[in-house]
């Protein structure tokens, strides 16, 4: 059995990128493609990205996790610690990012090292999580083979008893990466295939800028 894609194709033509007019900042890069992005209103979820990682098992795999927030620090996410990601990353911090804006023809590329948050900054997240996004923490052991999705509905309504009216306590295998940038990869599509690929490389303090061969 074989699908031939050979006729998906598209012309790129929205956009433009070049050295000499990307700011030399790549955090203030990416604030300014990010809100471009939302601004378009083209996106569901602009803070949606892929995360790769290097498994314990040896295959690298990327899922679709969702930036919470970006600063000088890094870029953060949360997620449940035994997770298959989060054994993952504590075996090896060495992650990338991706973000894709297809209405916009647009690619982010971010290679960077993953460390936990402080358990402050997990709990302060936690605590503006809906109750629902809370408890469901609670009831899932993220990544472990489950009978059946009865079981997990039957943990939650249980849960739901236990702590109506009452506050939803953080799980401590619960909590909060963030991802400190070394290289970030700026993709515009352009026509005939011709992508601007503009990459900064981080060396000592100071970004070093660069166009790549599309």
């Amino acid at each position: 059995m074989q699908d031939n894609l050979h006729d998906y194709r598209k012309t790129y033509q929205k956009g433009e990128l070049d050295v000499q007019t990307v700011d030399a900042n790549p955090l203030q890069q990416f604030r300014t493609w990010f809100y471009e992005v939302q601004d378009s209103g083209g996106v569901d979820e602009a803070n949606a990205m892929t995360l790769n990682t290097l498994g314990l098992d040896g295959f690298p795999k990327g899922r679709v996790v969702l930036l919470k927030k970006y600063n000088e620090h890094g870029f953060y996410f949360y997620t449940n610690y035994n997770s298959e990601k989060g054994q993952a990353i504590q075996n090896n911090p060495n992650v990338s990012l991706s973000f894709f804006w297809p209405n916009m023809e647009r690619q982010v590329l971010i290679k960077g090292t993953a460390q936990k948050t402080s358990e402050a900054d997990s709990a302060n997240y936690f605590a503006s999580r809906p109750k629902g996004s809370q408890l469901g923490a609670l009831v899932s052991r993220q990544s472990s083979v489950v009978p059946n999705r009865e079981v997990l509905e039957n943990q939650l309504k249980d849960l739901e008893e236990e702590y109506d009216g009452k506050e939803v306590p953080k799980p401590d295998h619960w909590g909060g990466f963030v991802v400190q940038p070394v290289e970030f990869e700026f993709w515009q599509g352009r026509p005939n295939r011709l992508h601007d690929r503009i990459r900064y490389r981080l060396e000592g303090l100071d970004w070093k800028i660069e166009r790549l061969a599309p």
